[in-house]
């Protein structure tokens, strides 16, 4: 049963935000070409394993990234930890994109390419080993682990679901 989300208030958190890429766009009009930027950015509260994403665009780059930023406060998710890692092994997907999580001992560091290791440093997860499979576009990958971060179940819910105590999984 999957939890309703509740919507997270960006106040109450010290988030940091990184940007993942910006993508300069152009648009052909009868006087020439208008240029425009797409910014995807992530923000996170790593101590609260707090973290969301959003994309702006706009006319100049740090504008597309302030309006980046104020998109992804307004979709922020909670995630479930244990420690410093994820709880299992989980394939998160969206579109073409497939992104596969795995829990890594104590030490390991987040392995991670681009648009993955943002998500994972913004929750704050330490020790994560993760592949990305299919599509590289970030907008794609990032909504991929998103998805699977958000399949993470507690120990405590998996053990009531089988009715059994989590002393006993």
């Amino acid at each position: 049963m999957p939890t309703v989300l509740k919507k997270l208030d960006a106040g109450s958190f010290q988030l940091k935000d990184q940007v993942v890429s910006i993508n300069r766009v152009t648009k052909v009009v009868k006087g020439g070409k208008n240029l425009s930027f797409a910014a995807l950015v992530v923000v996170g509260d790593p101590s609260a394993a707090v973290v969301g994403y959003g994309s702006g665009k706009a006319k100049e780059v740090p504008q597309a990234i302030r309006k980046g930023i104020e998109s992804a406060k307004k979709n922020l998710v909670r995630i479930n930890l244990t420690q410093s890692t994820v709880p299992h092994m989980v394939l998160g997907r969206y579109g073409s994109g497939r992104v596969l999580l795995k829990p890594a001992p104590e030490g390991t560091g987040v392995i991670a390419g681009g648009a993955v290791r943002a998500v994972m440093t913004s929750a704050g997860i330490q020790n994560v080993l993760t592949k990305s499979i299919g599509t590289t576009n970030p907008h794609n990958v990032i909504k991929a682990t998103f998805d699977a971060l958000k399949k993470l179940k507690k120990r405590e819910d998996v053990a009531a679901l089988r009715g059994k105590t989590s002393e006993e999984l």
